[in-house]
C-alpha cells in the first residue's frame, strides 16, 4: 500500500466514520457504557487491521457489540475500497493507521498477529504501511 493510498483511503473513511458512528475507540460515537468501560480498561482494543478486538474478559453483550461494530466497519471499508480502487484490507488498514494514533493512554491495541499491548504516554510504533508515526 502506498502512502498516497493510505492518505486517500483514510480521508474518505474518516468522513464516513464521522457520520456513520463506527465505534472507533478515539471517537465520540454512540457506544454502550459497557463497551466504553471495556475500551477504557483495555479489555477491548483496536487492531492494525481496522477492526476492534477482544483483548480480555468481556460480557457476551460487549462481545456482540464489538462484532456488530466490526460488521459495520467492514461495510464501510468495502464501499470505500470500491470507490478508491483498493482492496478492503487496504481500506481497513489505512483507517487503522489513523485510529491507532488517536488511542488514549491505557487503551489496548494489537499490531498484526502480535500480543495485545497497552498504550502508554508515548507514540505507538505503527506498522510500516502507515504514512506517519503516531
Amino acid at each position: 500500500m502506498t502512502r498516497k493510498m493510505v492518505k486517500s483511503a483514510w480521508m474518505a473513511a474518516a468522513a464516513m466514520a464521522l457520520t456513520g458512528g463506527l465505534g472507533f475507540a478515539g471517537g465520540a460515537q454512540a457506544q454502550s457504557p459497557d463497551l466504553a468501560a471495556a475500551l477504557s480498561s483495555g479489555a477491548v482494543g483496536e487492531q492494525a487491521d481496522g477492526y476492534m478486538g477482544v483483548a480480555g474478559s468481556v460480557s457476551p453483550t460487549v462481545r456482540k457489540e464489538v462484532e456488530s461494530i466490526n460488521i459495520k466497519r467492514r461495510q464501510v471499508y468495502t464501499d470505500l475500497a470500491g470507490k478508491r480502487g483498493v482492496t478492503v484490507q487496504d481500506a481497513a488498514a489505512a483507517t487503522a493507521c489513523q485510529t491507532l494514533t488517536r488511542l488514549k493512554s491505557g487503551q489496548a491495541y494489537r499490531i498484526g498477529g502480535g500480543a495485545w499491548q497497552t498504550k502508554g504516554s508515548g507514540a505507538i510504533a505503527l506498522p510500516s504501511y502507515c504514512a506517519s508515526g503516531g
